[in-house]
């Protein structure tokens, strides 16, 4: 499973080159665009768990871009952080101001960038800083694949196992099933969205054996989330 899914918005293709390749080693998943129009487009259908966005891009500004996801439900919390060659006081504050959660000048180091990205990843998903991935009484080593549930050892299936791991990334957040199957699946995955049901019955089975509180919310017309006042 990938580390996040980034969205990378640059228009210098050298640079974005390199940038993808550097993600994508840290095992990031990547999906990169040189146009401010597309990268809204990319951001709705798909929501990253954060963008890269350069300053200077076609079409749209990166600053607007910045301005246009913060105003939409689906991307106001995403994580921003600006690449730009505009160094100046005034300018970062312009970009801060607007949403942004970082800001890098060029030039800089790519190993800087994966850092940045890892820590600003890591103050919206904790989860990210170990191997330890914890929510209310749910709790998964994710290195001996051991689920406990209020101290109770818990036997999950791989599918089970993974799909679990990914709401427990990212807790409270609504997925539809067709998100799941990319999320989860790959986006390779010829399953039929209704099989995601199968799995989350599977799942809730499982980590609510013994009378246990449900902690996985069905949302009508939407899909699921991790919440601890989940109910289906």
């Amino acid at each position: 499973m990938a580390k996040g899914r980034i969205l990378l918005v640059e228009d210098d293709s050298a640079l974005a080159e390199l940038l993808v390749f550097n993600l994508r080693r840290e095992e990031f998943e990547v999906r990169h665009t040189a146009d401010g129009e597309e990268a809204l487009l990319l951001a709705q259908e798909n929501p990253p768990d954060l963008v890269l966005l350069d300053w200077m891009i076609e079409g749209v500004s990166g600053i607007e871009v910045c301005r246009r996801l913060r105003r939409r439900a689906e991307t106001a919390n995403v994580p921003i952080i600006m690449l730009t060659a505009r160094g100046e006081e005034a300018d970062r504050i312009r970009g801060l101001e607007t949403g942004a959660d970082d800001y890098i000048t060029k030039p800089f180091s790519p190993r800087e960038l994966v850092a940045r990205v890892g820590a600003v990843l890591r103050r919206v998903r904790p989860a990210l800083a170990g191997e330890q991935l914890r929510y209310a009484d749910l709790e998964m080593d994710i290195v001996s694949h051991k689920v406990r549930r209020d101290g109770v050892t818990i036997a999950l299936g791989p599918t089970e196992f993974r799909l679990l791991r990914h709401f427990l990334e990212h807790p409270g957040r609504v997925f539809s099933r067709e998100r799941l199957l990319d999320n989860v699946w790959g986006h390779d995955s010829d399953i039929e969205p209704r099989t995601v049901d199968v799995h989350i019955r599977r799942l809730r089975k499982a980590i609510n054996e013994g009378g246990r509180a449900d902690i996985i919310r069905t949302v009508r017309s939407a899909g699921y989330a991790l919440d601890s006042d989940g109910r289906s």
